[in-house]
């Protein structure tokens, strides 16, 4: 059994069950960590206020046959992101794989979706589109790719990271 204190970015909560939450995560240290929390969608929790996408946190788990978020304080509030970048981030950023740079960015206040691609090993520079060949001015996550503006606009908007 591990136990882990760190400063935490909540990128996503997902239900589990009746009143558990599943929680994704981001620390310095550790990377994405995923975890769940028993109760935290009780209406007497008081876990789910420190636990909402967006905060900063201290947050304390266990790992022990999967991760258990045992405790969380909010330090504060990430400020350039909004929502559905958290989500893509969530979806992005494999567990377990420190992205030290990534997390300057995001706490440093200076994040933008062509730096943070290119700190994860998708540089957008000189991509083209994955369709025609013209410059790829968005990143499709399910695939993995660059599209141009017009070839973008008949994906999934939940999937498209516009540069």
């Amino acid at each position: 059994m591990r136990e882990v204190v760190a400063s935490a970015i909540v990128l996503k909560k997902d239900p589990l069950r009746d009143v558990d939450g599943r929680y994704s995560f981001f620390t310095e240290r550790f990377g994405k960590v995923v975890g769940k929390a028993t109760s935290s969608r009780k209406i007497v929790s008081k876990l789910a206020p420190h636990l909402e996408p967006g905060m900063v946190s201290q947050v304390r788990y266990v790992e022990k046959g999967g991760t258990q978020i045992v405790d969380a304080l909010k330090i504060g509030r990430v400020g350039s992101l909004s929502f559905l970048d958290l989500h893509f981030l969530a979806e992005l950023l494999p567990e377990g794989q420190p992205e030290t740079d990534l997390w300057g960015l995001i706490v440093d206040g200076a994040f933008s979706w062509p730096d943070a691609l290119a700190i994860l090993g998708w540089d957008p520079t000189g991509a083209l589109c994955a369709t025609c060949g013209r410059t790829g001015e968005a990143f499709y996550i399910r695939r993995q790719e660059f599209f141009c503006h017009s070839c973008a606009s008949k994906l999934p908007r939940d999937a498209v990271i516009l540069l």
